[in-house]
């Protein structure tokens, strides 16, 4: 005998994409791009949903739509049913499977999450995978936002909506060019206080790692030059403009190739954190956590 549908269960699939959608862009034109749908469709979406659930969503200020309290309440719920929805069509068509959706800091991006997406795809070969390499504020607000499942981050950041989980850790070296002066001898403090630098830019979990671990210990740090990737500070401190600050992660290869030199310093040794974020209130998906585990595996093997 056949179940009568509930009458009370109005919302659908639909309704709750095209409003995270809007969430995202901030207008049902911008969320009218990301489901393939025409503004109009968009807007009698969302106009469905509020009226199902008796309540506004979205602030109008100006033109742009702004989530308001009950729209926040519901929007990890709506990201994660939209997920599961997208894997449960997924069990019976690869071609709609949806990517795992990952947002890395540059350390972890460039130099540590390649290896581990290697080995993932040799076990799970359909896995589609977007990597997002970005600074660790915009990694954070990435995951806040459902722009990415599943976060890592290097550094002492925290964000009130996300949930941080020891991943590993990570060194910092002082690195200098060959042609420098204190890659053939150890600097003193003062030597090093009075140098020029190069670091990464503010906002960064580099930066952040550089700055403590500097001012904590030399009286004061000119920094010359402030670059937004990890490259380009190894190519400008390969050319002499300056002292660097980077990961032991980072540098390695070019210490090994011989165009950077490691700088023995009386600094005392710099350890910091790595971490992976997801979001606090929104249920991952199955092969986000298998992912998560796979890493974690790693990390401890």
């Amino acid at each position: 005998m056949n179940r009568p549908t509930d009458p009370r269960v109005r919302l659908t699939i639909r309704q709750l994409e095209v409003f995270s959608a809007i969430a995202r862009g901030g207008s049902t034109r911008a969320a009218a791009d990301q489901v393939a749908r025409s503004q109009s469709a968009a807007s009698n979406a969302l106009a469905e949903l509020e009226d199902a659930l008796g309540v506004a969503l979205f602030d109008r200020v100006g033109k742009r739509l702004v989530l308001n309290e009950n729209g926040r309440a519901l929007l990890p719920y709506a990201a994660g049913i939209v997920e599961q929805a997208t894997q449960t069509e997924a069990l019976f068509s690869e071609s709609h499977a949806a990517p795992l959706r990952l947002a890395a800091s540059y350390t972890i991006g460039e130099y540590l999450l390649p290896a581990l997406i290697a080995s993932w795809k040799k076990e799970h070969p359909a896995s589609r995978i977007q990597l997002r390499i970005t600074n660790t504020h915009e990694v954070f607000e990435a995951i806040a936002g459902f722009e990415a499942d599943v976060g890592f981050s290097e550094g002492q950041h925290t964000h009130r909506d996300l949930v941080l989980r020891r991943w590993g850790s990570d060194t910092m070296a002082v690195v200098a060019s060959p042609s420098h002066p204190f890659a053939r001898r150890r600097p003193t403090l003062a030597q090093l206080a009075r140098s020029e630098w190069i670091l990464r830019e503010a906002g960064s979990g580099t930066r952040e790692a550089a700055d403590r671990w500097l001012l904590s210990q030399l009286d004061e740090v000119h920094v010359d030059l402030e670059l937004g990737s990890n490259e380009a500070v190894k190519r400008s401190v390969a050319l002499g403009l300056g002292l660097g600050c980077l990961s032991r992660h980072t540098v390695a290869d070019a210490i090994r190739q011989g165009w950077l030199v490691e700088v023995k310093t009386p600094l005392a040794e710099m350890n910091r954190t790595l971490s992976i974020a997801v979001h606090r209130s929104k249920t991952l998906g199955s092969v986000a956590q298998v992912f998560l585990q796979h890493c974690l595996a790693a990390s401890s093997g």
